[in-house]
């Protein structure tokens, strides 16, 4: 039987329907990657009933999936592109929150590069890495709603 060695491509309608299978809570709030590139990443989600707090904005915990999604992504795609079996983990997040989510909030990720670096590291030194990449959330006034770090942990598996 042959073998399909052609790469998952990563394109945002692709990884909205892993979306909906894998991450049902991020899909059914809203949560949408609009844009992905070797370096860059972008989600977005729009402030509505379903996600929001008592205080008519989006709820916290919604931003962080879609920060967290925009990191991971670019995660999963240098993975993807290293042929190498390699686990990946948040072991750390710090959010900051300076405004109001209210409306369309995008979360922008421009860390692909040092994902990469890292992932090479990982894999020429044999030994676990970590990398804090940030993702930012700006409303459509281009204004700062919040801002997430993320630590991953990447580790070559035998």
């Amino acid at each position: 039987m042959p073998v399909n060695t052609e790469k998952m491509k990563f394109t945002p309608k692709k990884i909205n329907a892993f979306l909906l299978f894998k991450l049902p809570s991020a899909f059914f709030t809203g949560v949408r990657v609009s844009s992905i590139t070797d370096d860059f990443s972008e989600v977005k989600v729009t402030h509505r009933w379903v996600n929001q707090n008592p205080f008519k904005s989006m709820f916290w915990a919604v931003q962080g999936m879609a920060s967290e999604l925009s990191t991971g992504i670019l995660v999963m795609k240098e993975i993807d592109a290293s042929n190498k079996n390699i686990s990946m983990l948040v072991t750390n997040m710090n959010g900051t929150f300076t405004k109001k989510a209210t409306g369309k909030i995008r979360f922008k990720c421009n860390d692909g590069k040092l994902i990469r670096e890292t992932i090479q590291k990982a894999i020429e030194k044999g030994e676990g890495q970590t990398v804090i990449v940030t993702s930012e959330g700006f409303n459509e006034e281009g204004v700062s709603v919040s801002k997430f770090e993320y630590e991953w942990s990447l580790k070559v598996k035998n």
